[in-house]
């Protein structure tokens, strides 16, 4: 897989957001990674330092009534996002990522998307 983004840098991302997102009330899960040398099937670390050659980072978002929001970016430049909201759910578009500024500003988005302003306006890093 071509290494189109930094996934250290995503991660940075995340971390200089998540205050914000625990002061609008949002529950912030633990980085997981996964290491495209480990043999097959690849478990998730939540452990950077286990990790040799990360392929993958993930991120759990949730907030009130059970809202979630599941973020895995890979460093091909793409990321699995997935969704479940009040009334609906369902996953978000996640390609064109080209580096981890833009991957903060798309997760910035896919925040207030899934939990509203007030959580958008809490996670400007």
């Amino acid at each position: 897989m071509d290494r189109i983004v930094d996934l250290d840098g995503a991660a940075a991302e995340v971390a200089a957001r998540a205050p914000g997102w625990r002061a609008a009330g949002l529950v912030v899960g633990e980085l997981t990674w996964r290491d495209a040398a480990a043999p097959w099937p690849q478990g998730l670390e939540t452990d950077r330092a286990r990790v040799g050659d990360p392929d993958s980072m993930g991120v759990l978002v949730s907030g009130p009534r059970e809202t979630v929001l599941s973020v895995v970016l890979f460093r091909g430049g793409w990321a699995d996002v997935d969704y479940l909201g009040d009334e609906d759910a369902g996953a978000l578009a996640a390609s064109g990522i080209d580096s981890a500024a833009v991957f903060g500003l798309r997760l910035a988005a896919w925040v207030v998307r899934v939990f509203g302003e007030r959580a958008g306006r809490r996670s400007r890093g």
